[in-house]
């Protein structure tokens, strides 16, 4: 063993702004400038200057649809897609990587699957006639 190749053991410690004059850096301003309401406390990322902030200012949503935006997306899920898991496997909605999954009967299906998912009428006849299990457990 020789002292180049020992691995470095100090680690440079975080400067501590304001802390005193032994933090690293510290002193007088502690790199906030002079005076003002930056140098003594954290400001918002909202704050304007003003007390009628700019998103307030913004038009309200109107309208009957204005609530929509806050509803539950739906992702629809094709039969075509059910063919890429394997022949009996159990399809629940953990097996996506979506919220809220609904099985739609677009295309052919040509495994027998039990699917535990939210589907359309037409899929779960078309689940049915390829010979898989349909079934919602209600919670």
């Amino acid at each position: 063993m020789k002292l180049h190749s020992l691995p470095k053991t100090t680690i440079t410690p975080k400067k501590r702004l304001g802390l005193g004059y032994g933090s690293g850096k510290g002193g007088h301003t502690s790199s906030r400038g002079q005076k003002g309401q930056k140098s003594r406390n954290h400001v918002r990322l909202s704050f304007t200057g003003s007390s009628w902030v700019w998103f307030k200012r913004l038009p309200f949503m109107r309208g009957k649809s204005r609530f929509n935006s806050f509803a539950k997306k739906t992702s629809l899920i094709t039969l075509e897609m059910l063919n890429s898991f394997k022949d009996g496997s159990v399809i629940k909605a953990d097996s996506f990587e979506v919220k809220n999954p609904k099985i739609v009967a677009t295309g052919k299906l040509a495994k027998k699957l039990t699917v535990q998912i939210p589907a359309t009428a037409a899929a779960i006849k078309a689940i049915e006639k390829a010979g898989g299990v349909y079934s919602v457990q209600t919670a």
